[in-house]
Protein backbone atom coordinates (compact mmCIF):
# COMPACT_ATOMS: atom_id res chain seq x y z
CA UNK A 1 0.00 0.00 0.00
CA UNK A 2 0.84 3.37 -0.47
CA UNK A 3 0.65 5.86 2.58
CA UNK A 4 1.20 8.97 4.41
CA UNK A 5 1.34 10.02 8.31
CA UNK A 6 0.56 7.63 10.11
CA UNK A 7 -2.51 5.44 8.68
CA UNK A 8 0.09 2.78 7.52
CA UNK A 9 0.80 2.18 11.47
CA UNK A 10 -2.24 -0.15 12.18
CA UNK A 11 -1.59 -2.13 9.27
CA UNK A 12 1.75 -2.71 9.48
CA UNK A 13 1.57 -3.92 13.61
CA UNK A 14 -1.94 -6.47 12.48
CA UNK A 15 0.33 -8.00 9.79
CA UNK A 16 3.44 -8.26 11.96
CA UNK A 17 1.58 -9.48 14.19
CA UNK A 18 0.81 -12.58 12.31
CA UNK A 19 4.42 -12.94 11.89
CA UNK A 20 4.38 -11.54 7.80
CA UNK A 21 7.86 -10.18 7.11
CA UNK A 22 6.70 -6.87 6.01
CA UNK A 23 8.41 -3.78 4.00
CA UNK A 24 8.44 -0.29 4.97
CA UNK A 25 9.55 1.41 1.99
CA UNK A 26 11.00 5.24 1.79
CA UNK A 27 8.80 6.49 -0.91
CA UNK A 28 11.90 8.65 -1.95
CA UNK A 29 12.95 5.79 -3.91
CA UNK A 30 9.90 5.74 -6.38
CA UNK A 31 8.57 8.75 -6.22
CA UNK A 32 10.14 10.11 -9.81
CA UNK A 33 9.17 7.43 -11.73
CA UNK A 34 6.40 8.50 -14.20
CA UNK A 35 2.98 7.82 -15.90
CA UNK A 36 1.64 6.37 -12.25
CA UNK A 37 -1.38 8.58 -11.40
CA UNK A 38 -3.39 6.63 -9.31
CA UNK A 39 -3.04 4.24 -6.55
CA UNK A 40 -3.94 1.11 -8.05
CA UNK A 41 -1.01 1.66 -10.46
CA UNK A 42 1.06 2.97 -8.12
CA UNK A 43 0.57 -0.11 -5.82
CA UNK A 44 1.20 -2.64 -8.79
CA UNK A 45 4.19 -1.25 -9.11
CA UNK A 46 5.40 -1.01 -6.38
CA UNK A 47 4.58 -4.85 -6.40
CA UNK A 48 6.96 -5.31 -9.12
CA UNK A 49 9.62 -3.70 -8.03
CA UNK A 50 9.27 -5.84 -4.90
CA UNK A 51 8.98 -8.86 -6.88
CA UNK A 52 12.29 -8.67 -8.63
CA UNK A 53 14.00 -7.66 -5.34
CA UNK A 54 14.35 -3.61 -5.87
CA UNK A 55 13.19 -2.11 -3.20
CA UNK A 56 14.52 -1.81 0.10
CA UNK A 57 13.22 -2.47 3.84
CA UNK A 58 13.71 0.46 6.19
CA UNK A 59 14.54 0.31 9.78
CA UNK A 60 11.73 0.06 12.36
CA UNK A 61 12.10 -0.90 15.62
CA UNK A 62 10.51 -3.80 17.36
CA UNK A 63 7.83 -3.45 19.44
CA UNK A 64 9.23 -2.88 22.85
CA UNK A 65 11.46 -0.67 21.84
CA UNK A 66 8.85 1.36 19.88
CA UNK A 67 6.71 1.43 23.62
CA UNK A 68 9.65 3.12 25.01
CA UNK A 69 10.01 5.46 22.30
CA UNK A 70 6.05 6.40 22.75
CA UNK A 71 6.63 6.88 26.09
CA UNK A 72 9.53 9.41 25.91
CA UNK A 73 8.35 11.29 22.78
CA UNK A 74 5.39 12.29 24.76
CA UNK A 75 7.45 12.86 27.83
CA UNK A 76 9.13 15.34 25.54
CA UNK A 77 6.59 17.55 24.70
CA UNK A 78 4.97 18.08 28.29
CA UNK A 79 8.77 19.05 28.32
CA UNK A 80 8.39 21.55 25.73
CA UNK A 81 4.84 22.60 26.53
CA UNK A 82 6.12 23.49 30.38
CA UNK A 83 8.98 25.41 28.23
CA UNK A 84 6.43 27.47 26.51
CA UNK A 85 4.58 28.40 30.40
CA UNK A 86 7.25 29.44 31.67
CA UNK A 87 8.38 31.74 28.99
CA UNK A 88 4.66 32.86 29.27
CA UNK A 89 5.23 33.11 33.19
CA UNK A 90 7.80 35.45 32.42
CA UNK A 91 5.89 37.20 29.54
CA UNK A 92 3.03 38.64 32.15
CA UNK A 93 5.93 39.09 34.88
CA UNK A 94 7.69 41.39 32.48
CA UNK A 95 4.19 43.23 31.71
CA UNK A 96 3.74 43.83 35.23
CA UNK A 97 7.63 45.65 35.64
CA UNK A 98 8.75 42.91 37.83
CA UNK A 99 12.20 42.22 36.45
CA UNK A 100 12.64 39.07 38.46
CA UNK A 101 14.95 37.39 35.12
CA UNK A 102 17.60 39.76 36.10
CA UNK A 103 18.43 38.39 38.67
CA UNK A 104 17.58 34.86 38.95
CA UNK A 105 18.65 32.68 35.82
CA UNK A 106 15.61 30.73 35.68
CA UNK A 107 12.29 30.91 36.58
CA UNK A 108 11.48 27.13 37.20
CA UNK A 109 14.04 26.85 39.91
CA UNK A 110 13.68 27.09 43.69
CA UNK A 111 13.98 30.76 43.98
CA UNK A 112 11.58 31.56 41.21
CA UNK A 113 8.48 29.18 42.14
CA UNK A 114 8.71 30.38 45.59
CA UNK A 115 8.32 34.38 44.88
CA UNK A 116 6.29 33.39 41.92
CA UNK A 117 3.29 31.45 44.31
CA UNK A 118 3.79 33.73 47.04
CA UNK A 119 2.91 36.49 44.40
CA UNK A 120 -0.28 34.57 43.06
CA UNK A 121 -1.01 34.19 47.36
CA UNK A 122 -1.11 37.45 47.78
CA UNK A 123 2.17 39.04 48.91
CA UNK A 124 3.00 42.05 47.66
CA UNK A 125 5.48 43.50 49.60
CA UNK A 126 9.48 43.63 47.68
CA UNK A 127 11.35 42.77 50.87
CA UNK A 128 9.04 39.60 52.22
CA UNK A 129 9.11 38.58 48.78
CA UNK A 130 13.01 38.82 48.15
CA UNK A 131 13.66 37.35 52.22
CA UNK A 132 12.53 33.96 49.84
CA UNK A 133 15.16 33.50 47.98
CA UNK A 134 17.76 30.97 47.88
CA UNK A 135 20.76 32.17 49.88
CA UNK A 136 22.98 31.34 46.81
CA UNK A 137 21.41 33.32 44.67
CA UNK A 138 24.38 36.25 43.64
CA UNK A 139 21.88 39.36 43.79
CA UNK A 140 21.69 40.83 47.17
CA UNK A 141 18.48 41.02 48.81
CA UNK A 142 17.74 44.54 48.06
CA UNK A 143 18.48 44.03 44.36
CA UNK A 144 16.21 41.48 44.50
CA UNK A 145 13.45 43.42 46.18
CA UNK A 146 13.99 46.52 43.79
CA UNK A 147 13.38 44.02 40.57
CA UNK A 148 10.44 43.07 42.23
CA UNK A 149 7.91 46.32 42.59
CA UNK A 150 5.52 46.08 39.77
CA UNK A 151 2.31 47.08 38.93
CA UNK A 152 0.23 44.08 39.66
CA UNK A 153 -2.38 44.37 37.14
CA UNK A 154 -5.40 41.91 37.88
CA UNK A 155 -5.86 40.79 34.31
CA UNK A 156 -2.10 39.38 34.01
CA UNK A 157 -1.86 38.26 37.57
CA UNK A 158 -4.81 36.22 36.25
CA UNK A 159 -2.21 35.05 32.82
CA UNK A 160 -0.04 33.66 35.77
CA UNK A 161 -2.00 31.98 37.75
CA UNK A 162 -3.42 29.99 35.11
CA UNK A 163 -0.01 29.52 33.50
CA UNK A 164 1.91 28.10 36.80
CA UNK A 165 -1.41 25.64 36.83
CA UNK A 166 -1.18 24.40 33.33
CA UNK A 167 2.92 24.16 34.92
CA UNK A 168 1.59 22.01 37.55
CA UNK A 169 -0.58 19.93 35.34
CA UNK A 170 2.17 19.42 32.73
CA UNK A 171 4.93 18.11 35.79
CA UNK A 172 2.03 15.51 36.74
CA UNK A 173 2.05 14.18 33.41
CA UNK A 174 5.62 14.03 33.15
CA UNK A 175 5.75 12.29 36.49
CA UNK A 176 2.75 9.58 34.99
CA UNK A 177 5.20 9.32 32.05
CA UNK A 178 8.11 8.49 33.89
CA UNK A 179 6.42 6.17 35.61
CA UNK A 180 4.59 3.69 32.80
CA UNK A 181 8.49 4.27 31.65
CA UNK A 182 9.78 2.50 34.57
CA UNK A 183 7.27 -0.02 34.67
CA UNK A 184 8.08 -1.03 31.01
CA UNK A 185 12.01 -0.62 31.25
CA UNK A 186 11.72 -3.22 34.17
CA UNK A 187 10.34 -5.94 31.70
CA UNK A 188 13.86 -5.94 30.03
CA UNK A 189 16.10 -8.20 30.36
CA UNK A 190 18.70 -7.96 32.15
CA UNK A 191 22.52 -7.75 30.45
CA UNK A 192 24.98 -7.38 33.72
CA UNK A 193 24.40 -8.82 36.76
CA UNK A 194 24.87 -5.16 39.00
CA UNK A 195 24.54 -2.41 36.91
CA UNK A 196 25.20 -0.01 39.44
CA UNK A 197 28.40 -1.37 40.64
CA UNK A 198 29.84 -1.42 36.95
CA UNK A 199 28.95 2.28 36.39
CA UNK A 200 30.77 3.04 39.21
CA UNK A 201 33.71 1.03 38.81
CA UNK A 202 36.63 2.18 35.63
CA UNK A 203 37.14 -0.82 33.29
CA UNK A 204 40.57 -2.02 33.33
CA UNK A 205 42.25 -0.90 30.06
CA UNK A 206 45.83 -0.17 28.88
CA UNK A 207 44.88 2.94 28.52
CA UNK A 208 43.68 3.99 31.75
CA UNK A 209 46.44 6.01 32.66
CA UNK A 210 45.88 8.55 30.14
CA UNK A 211 42.83 9.31 31.73
CA UNK A 212 42.34 12.78 32.95
CA UNK A 213 40.50 11.72 36.13
CA UNK A 214 37.07 11.02 36.47
CA UNK A 215 34.72 11.87 34.42
CA UNK A 216 32.71 14.85 35.60
CA UNK A 217 28.35 14.35 35.62
CA UNK A 218 26.65 17.97 34.50
CA UNK A 219 24.01 18.19 36.50
CA UNK A 220 20.26 16.76 36.13
CA UNK A 221 18.22 19.38 34.56
CA UNK A 222 14.77 20.28 36.84
CA UNK A 223 12.78 18.14 34.10
CA UNK A 224 15.19 14.68 34.81
CA UNK A 225 13.45 12.08 35.70
CA UNK A 226 12.45 10.96 38.88
CA UNK A 227 14.01 7.48 38.91
CA UNK A 228 17.51 6.10 38.14
CA UNK A 229 16.90 6.15 34.02
CA UNK A 230 21.01 5.54 33.72
CA UNK A 231 21.05 2.08 35.36
CA UNK A 232 18.04 1.06 33.47
CA UNK A 233 19.54 1.97 30.39
CA UNK A 234 22.79 0.08 31.37
CA UNK A 235 20.71 -2.84 32.37
CA UNK A 236 18.59 -3.43 29.39
CA UNK A 237 21.89 -2.58 27.27
CA UNK A 238 24.56 -3.79 28.93
CA UNK A 239 27.39 -0.82 28.59
CA UNK A 240 26.98 2.30 30.24
CA UNK A 241 26.38 5.38 26.63
CA UNK A 242 27.20 8.20 29.38
CA UNK A 243 31.02 7.67 30.16
CA UNK A 244 31.07 9.08 26.37
CA UNK A 245 31.75 12.92 27.15
CA UNK A 246 28.93 14.98 25.74
CA UNK A 247 26.45 11.99 26.57
CA UNK A 248 24.13 12.63 29.42
CA UNK A 249 20.80 10.68 30.57
CA UNK A 250 18.73 12.27 28.76
CA UNK A 251 20.59 11.22 25.13
CA UNK A 252 21.46 7.93 25.72
CA UNK A 253 17.56 7.53 26.39
CA UNK A 254 16.65 9.46 23.02
CA UNK A 255 19.67 7.23 20.87
CA UNK A 256 18.06 4.02 22.37
CA UNK A 257 14.35 4.70 22.51
CA UNK A 258 14.49 5.47 18.79
CA UNK A 259 17.42 2.65 17.78
CA UNK A 260 17.37 0.19 20.05
CA UNK A 261 19.97 -1.63 21.03
CA UNK A 262 20.20 -4.78 18.99
CA UNK A 263 22.82 -2.89 16.12
CA UNK A 264 22.20 -5.85 13.94
CA UNK A 265 20.32 -3.80 11.06
CA UNK A 266 23.37 -1.96 10.16
CA UNK A 267 26.04 -3.53 8.75
CA UNK A 268 28.84 -1.49 9.96
CA UNK A 269 29.09 1.64 12.02
CA UNK A 270 29.49 3.28 8.75
CA UNK A 271 26.27 2.06 7.76
CA UNK A 272 24.65 3.56 11.19
CA UNK A 273 25.83 7.02 10.53
CA UNK A 274 24.27 7.00 7.24
CA UNK A 275 20.80 6.11 8.33
CA UNK A 276 21.38 8.76 10.77
CA UNK A 277 22.15 11.23 7.92
CA UNK A 278 25.43 12.26 9.72
CA UNK A 279 28.12 11.03 6.34
CA UNK A 280 29.20 13.16 3.69
CA UNK A 281 26.70 12.82 0.75
CA UNK A 282 28.57 14.51 -2.64
CA UNK A 283 26.97 14.79 -5.34
CA UNK A 284 29.14 13.99 -8.09
CA UNK A 285 28.71 14.34 -12.11
CA UNK A 286 30.91 14.12 -14.73
CA UNK A 287 33.65 13.46 -12.33
CA UNK A 288 33.01 16.73 -10.11
CA UNK A 289 31.83 17.33 -7.14
CA UNK A 290 28.71 19.84 -7.39
CA UNK A 291 27.35 19.50 -4.02
CA UNK A 292 28.81 18.97 -0.48
CA UNK A 293 26.92 18.24 2.71
CA UNK A 294 24.67 15.67 4.15
CA UNK A 295 21.59 14.11 3.38
CA UNK A 296 18.73 16.10 5.21
CA UNK A 297 17.41 13.35 7.74
CA UNK A 298 14.81 14.04 10.28
CA UNK A 299 16.02 11.85 13.03
CA UNK A 300 15.88 12.54 16.30
CA UNK A 301 18.54 10.34 17.47
CA UNK A 302 20.99 12.53 15.39
CA UNK A 303 19.55 15.58 16.80
CA UNK A 304 20.17 13.91 19.81
CA UNK A 305 23.81 13.80 19.10
CA UNK A 306 24.08 16.47 17.35
CA UNK A 307 23.20 18.62 21.20
CA UNK A 308 25.40 16.15 22.88
CA UNK A 309 28.44 17.63 19.85
CA UNK A 310 28.26 21.09 21.51
CA UNK A 311 28.48 20.75 24.72
CA UNK A 312 32.21 19.34 23.70
CA UNK A 313 33.28 22.60 23.40
CA UNK A 314 34.57 23.29 27.39
CA UNK A 315 34.90 19.31 27.62
CA UNK A 316 38.77 18.75 29.08
CA UNK A 317 38.74 15.43 27.33
CA UNK A 318 40.17 13.88 24.27
CA UNK A 319 36.52 14.35 22.48
CA UNK A 320 36.59 18.07 23.87
CA UNK A 321 40.29 18.90 22.25
CA UNK A 322 39.03 17.34 19.48
CA UNK A 323 35.77 19.09 18.50
CA UNK A 324 37.55 22.14 19.49
CA UNK A 325 40.24 21.59 17.21
CA UNK A 326 37.07 20.61 14.03
CA UNK A 327 35.26 24.06 15.10
CA UNK A 328 38.52 26.26 14.46
CA UNK A 329 39.53 24.53 11.44
CA UNK A 330 35.61 23.95 9.71
CA UNK A 331 33.43 26.15 11.35
CA UNK A 332 30.99 25.22 14.36
CA UNK A 333 28.02 23.51 11.69
CA UNK A 334 30.79 21.45 10.22
CA UNK A 335 32.45 20.69 13.32
CA UNK A 336 29.09 19.61 15.11
CA UNK A 337 27.99 17.38 12.51
CA UNK A 338 31.76 16.10 12.38
CA UNK A 339 32.05 14.78 16.23
CA UNK A 340 27.97 13.83 16.11
CA UNK A 341 29.25 11.39 13.45
CA UNK A 342 32.08 10.08 16.06
CA UNK A 343 29.56 9.98 18.81
CA UNK A 344 27.17 7.92 16.34
CA UNK A 345 30.63 5.31 15.73
CA UNK A 346 31.14 5.16 19.67
CA UNK A 347 27.53 4.18 20.29
CA UNK A 348 27.59 1.77 17.85
CA UNK A 349 30.64 0.00 18.85
CA UNK A 350 29.62 0.05 22.72
CA UNK A 351 26.53 -1.97 21.73
CA UNK A 352 27.79 -3.99 19.49
CA UNK A 353 30.77 -5.51 21.25
CA UNK A 354 30.05 -4.26 24.66
CA UNK A 355 33.36 -2.26 24.93
CA UNK A 356 33.49 0.27 27.65
CA UNK A 357 34.43 3.91 26.12
CA UNK A 358 37.85 4.89 28.35
CA UNK A 359 38.55 8.49 27.99
CA UNK A 360 42.41 8.64 27.12
CA UNK A 361 42.36 12.78 28.22
CA UNK A 362 43.37 15.88 26.75
CA UNK A 363 47.07 15.70 26.53
CA UNK A 364 46.88 12.34 24.76
CA UNK A 365 45.01 14.01 22.07
CA UNK A 366 47.59 17.45 22.00
CA UNK A 367 50.66 14.61 21.68
CA UNK A 368 49.02 12.63 18.96
CA UNK A 369 48.36 15.58 17.04
CA UNK A 370 51.95 17.19 17.55
CA UNK A 371 53.62 14.32 16.92
CA UNK A 372 51.47 14.06 14.04
CA UNK A 373 52.33 17.97 12.95
CA UNK A 374 55.61 16.97 12.98
CA UNK A 375 55.67 14.01 10.45
CA UNK A 376 54.04 15.95 8.04
CA UNK A 377 56.68 18.82 8.30
CA UNK A 378 59.12 15.77 7.85
CA UNK A 379 57.63 14.64 4.88
CA UNK A 380 57.59 18.07 2.96
CA UNK A 381 60.85 18.77 4.16
CA UNK A 382 62.25 15.64 2.50
CA UNK A 383 60.08 16.21 -0.66
CA UNK A 384 62.30 19.60 -0.70
CA UNK A 385 65.56 17.91 -0.42
CA UNK A 386 65.74 19.26 3.14
CA UNK A 387 66.94 17.74 6.13
CA UNK A 388 65.35 18.25 9.90
CA UNK A 389 67.76 17.98 12.30
CA UNK A 390 66.95 15.93 15.69
CA UNK A 391 67.95 18.15 18.84
CA UNK A 392 70.61 17.13 20.89
CA UNK A 393 69.87 16.48 24.19
CA UNK A 394 71.69 19.82 26.41
CA UNK A 395 74.95 18.74 28.57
Amino acid sequence: MQSTGVYWIALYEILDARGLEVYLVNARHTKNLPGRKSDVQESQWLLKLHTYGLLRNSFHPPVDIRIVRTYWRQRGDHVHAISTCIQRMQKALTQMNIQLANVISDLSGWTGQRIVRAILAGERDPTTLAALSHPGVHATPDTIAKSLEGTWQPDLLFVLQQEVAMYDTYQQRIAECDHELEQHLKGFADKVADPGADRESSPTTPCKELRSGPKRRRKAGSHAPQFDLGRELHRISGVDLTRIDGIDVGVAQTVISEVGVDMTRWKTEAHFASWLGLCPDNRITGGKVIRKGTRHVINRAATALRLAATTLLRSQSYLGAQYRRLRARLGAPKAITAMAHKLARLVYRMLTWGHEYVDKGLQYYEDRHRAQQVQLLKKKAAKLGLQIAEPTAAA
